[in-house]
């Protein structure tokens, strides 16, 4: 089932506030005192400025290069699919497998507390659980920390020797509880065309102890969940701001094949035209002007587009696409009117679906979404109709079904995505797409020495998708505390 309209509750709770506590002996990181011998690299040298300039260029070279994340599963609602990558933590490392989304902010995994999480999830994917006391480089995060102070640390009763909580809460009532962490994150960065060298930095992330609904479920679940949202607790955020990436990245999701491309860098080729963010915004919001249904416009103002003025959220993390009623009743209506003898049946409460035997993309109109910056982003009958229990059914849905507060939302997940190689690019405030063969490759700009190197799709594996039920935070409360006891 789709993941809907998620709400980011990043909070500390005072009554848990001692779930973990940071003690040096038992604690984390604890250990008997170590001396490293250090030498200066020009003892007994001229230590020029063109030395130390150079040593310094060799250094960012390493540092500021694209970065390459294995990408597997595949959108299609109608294999409850989604698109997730590899990522290693700890030291030495393990592989854990993470769903790509770029609507949350927190990257998270499932850790050894969590006692109901399955060890294997889609397909039979092997789901360890991460426990920070088995790495050599894991820590627990304190209230005190700055980190943990700019997600609401400042809370009354968080104290020094607290560990820095967190909860997740999506919006239909989901939710991942836990503890932060900090550890190294081994990923690929780009070395050549097509070659990768092994990279790390050190991240702080959640270390899931309790999930609710399908979170946990062993048929969909995955490790966690690779947050590559704006905010700075983000895992991009967190990489640039020490230097070993630039805020930019890229992802093509194959409708076709599965996986597809996840790339850090400046993506030099294709060329990708873009529109400006909506400033002000939390999530990756952009100004949709009109909706063209093959050669019509549908009679709609750019007011009515444009009336909540938070723009459209693209969000990988999203399945369908989420019109407001006044702009989804008027667009389904013209599309099915290129077939006037159907026979609508809506399926679990959800669905618009129809029997149609013939080629969609011939017997319905392509669909036009036009933005600010005159950028447009066609979406084919074959990508937003998707057979589903033998009839076909409309990808489109309304958010005007949902509460008053998320009435006007504008929500554009896989189902406009995929097939389309969509930049981000925070150092500009702007995102951008074009169509791709997403399971061909891209060029990324090396910030240092200017060189272009190919970055290749990749197939992990197929995949799944969450589903969520609705949760309140008291019994969010009341699971963390049946944890504390444990």
């Amino acid at each position: 089932m789709e993941r809907r309209f998620r709400s980011l509750l990043l909070l500390l709770l005072p009554p848990l506030l001692n779930f973990l506590s940071l003690n040096p002996v038992a604690g984390i990181g604890g250990g008997a005192a170590g001396v490293i011998k250090v030498n200066y690299k020009f003892a007994g040298s001229d230590a020029s400025l063109s030395a130390l300039r150079a040593h310094d260029d060799i250094r960012h070279l390493s540092i500021l290069a694209g970065v390459d994340l294995p990408l597997g599963g595949t959108g299609r609602p109608d294999s409850a699919g989604l698109y997730y990558a590899k990522i290693g933590i700890g030291t030495p490392s393990e592989d854990y497998y993470v769903q790509v989304d770029t609507g949350t902010d927190i990257t998270w995994v499932n850790c050894i507390q969590c006692h109901q999480c399955p060890r294997r999830g889609y397909h039979g994917i092997e789901l360890p659980l991460y426990n920070p006391k088995d790495s050599l480089t894991g820590k627990l995060v304190s209230c005190e920390e700055n980190f943990c102070k700019e997600i609401g640390g400042g809370l009354s009763g968080c104290n020094a020797n607290s560990s820095c909580l967190y909860t997740e809460v999506y919006g239909d009532g989901s939710y991942t509880i836990g503890y932060f962490v900090e550890d190294v994150v081994q990923y690929d960065r780009i070395s050549g065309d097509l070659e990768t060298k092994s990279a790390n930095g050190s991240v702080i992330f959640g270390c899931g102890a309790q999930q609710s609904g399908d979170l946990g479920s062993s048929d969909e679940a995955l490790n966690g969940i690779l947050g590559f949202g704006k905010s700075n607790s983000s895992m991009l955020s967190q990489l640039a701001s020490s230097g070993r990436v630039k805020k930019m990245f890229a992802h093509c999701l194959d409708g076709v094949n599965g996986g597809g491309i996840f790339a850090i860098g400046h993506v030099v080729q294709p060329l990708v035209n873009t529109t400006p963010l909506v400033p002000n915004q939390p999530h990756y919001n952009v100004n949709m002007t009109g909706i063209q249904v093959g050669h019509v416009f549908l009679n709609l103002t750019t007011d009515i587009y444009m009336a909540d003025k938070r723009g459209a959220i693209i969000d990988s993390g999203t399945t369908l696409a989420y019109l407001p009623q006044m702009i989804y009743e008027p667009l389904v209506k013209k599309i099915l009117s290129w077939q006037m003898d159907l026979k609508l049946q809506l399926l679990h409460d959800l669905y618009t679906c129809f029997d149609f035997s013939g080629s969609v993309d011939d017997g319905f109109p392509t669909v036009t979404l036009h933005f600010q910056n005159s950028l447009s982003l066609m979406v084919y009958p074959h990508e937003y109709l998707f057979p589903f229990e033998d009839l076909m059914c409309i990808g489109w849905q309304s958010s005007g079904l949902e509460s008053q507060d998320k009435q006007n939302i504008t929500l554009l997940g896989d189902l406009v995505l995929a097939n389309k190689l969509v930049l981000y690019d925070l150092e500009k405030q702007a995102i951008g797409w074009t169509e791709y063969n997403c399971s061909s490759s891209i060029q990324i700009k090396d910030e240092i020495t200017g060189s272009v190197h190919l970055v290749g799709a990749h197939t992990l594996s197929r995949g799944s998708r969450f589903s969520l039920h609705v949760v309140f935070l008291l019994l969010m409360m009341a699971v963390l505390h049946g944890v504390i006891q444990q």
